[in-house]
């Protein structure tokens, strides 16, 4: 005569019940042809399973793997990408939109559009992409010039694109764009078109004065042309750099403001003025 084992009662919900099914047919834990929560649930008694917390993770490894996945999505190396994504999903500390943006690219994974850009760069051939801003409205754009670029801890592609951009840039970098990598949706039409590659983006040439720490602090950059010490008081070095983006320019010398100004090109100028005015006028209403 068989004996009979204790039965215990768990008090769960239709989905916890799934997923602890889940977790017994993924473990081989089966009545049959189907997952056994008994077979799981002993199991975990007898210390066969090895439980730990999934709540420990410092910030700055859940940072670490999502900034790695997100270079991997953009670089086109998608079977890490999903490595990655596959092991952030399994952490109870992940936000929100970082874990609904990598279940939407584990449904649907970025095509080979990635390939076909980085094929077009290197055969020097202008192609037409398909781009989504940041409030999803579809763009096209005729591209003559690209590359692959870092900025702000995301890939960007660097551009120079027949149509001209919004009025917020100045008039010589119109054609300049930069669009980002993850905003190209996964069913883009990528094609050839017609016409001569260009050497380089659209360049200007931006004289700025930093002073006081910031002028001592300041390190050179690979784009600098010229970076000399002035004779003023406060000591200010003065910098001539080559930029093909008055956005990232702005961005860079914002938090510095108090300490560097531009002094030419006039139009560069002004359109930093109008920044900050904007800004003023934002914090002076009552």
């Amino acid at each position: 005569m068989s004996r009979k084992g204790e039965s215990i009662t768990l008090s769960i919900s239709d989905r916890d019940k799934s997923q602890l099914e889940a977790i017994a047919l993924e473990l081989g834990m089966m009545w049959g042809d189907r997952p056994n929560i008994s077979k799981l649930v002993e199991a975990i008694a007898r210390k066969q399973i090895q439980i730990s917390k999934n709540n420990d993770w410092a910030s700055d490894r859940i940072e670490t793997l999502s900034r790695a996945y997100r270079l991997f999505v953009d670089s086109g190396d998608l079977e890490k990408a999903q490595i990655i994504a596959h092991l952030l999903l399994e952490r109870s500390e992940l936000n929100t939109p970082l874990r609904r943006d990598i279940e939407r690219f584990l449904d649907k994974p970025p095509q080979i559009w990635r390939h076909t850009i980085d094929r077009y760069i290197k055969q020097q051939q202008p192609f037409s992409l398909q781009y989504l801003d940041a409030a999803d409205h579809p763009y096209e754009f005729a591209i003559y010039y690209a590359k692959v670029t870092p900025h702000d801890k995301r890939l960007y592609l660097d551009c120079w694109c027949k149509d001209i951009a919004r009025a917020d840039t100045v008039s010589a970098l119109q054609h300049n764009r930069c669009l980002r990598l993850d905003r190209i949706p996964h069913e883009a039409a990528i094609t050839p078109i017609q016409g001569k590659w260009r050497s380089q983006l659209d360049y200007i040439h931006v004289t700025f004065n930093l002073s006081g720490n910031l002028a001592h602090a300041y390190q050179e950059r690979e784009e600098d042309i010229d970076n000399t010490w002035l004779d003023k008081n406060p000591p200010t070095r003065q910098i001539i750099r080559k930029i093909s983006s008055t956005f990232w320019f702005y961005r860079e010398i914002l938090p510095y403001a108090e300490d560097c100004e531009i002094i030419e090109p006039m139009d560069v100028r002004e359109k930093f003025k109008e920044k900050v005015r904007s800004l003023y006028l934002k914090y002076t209403k009552e």
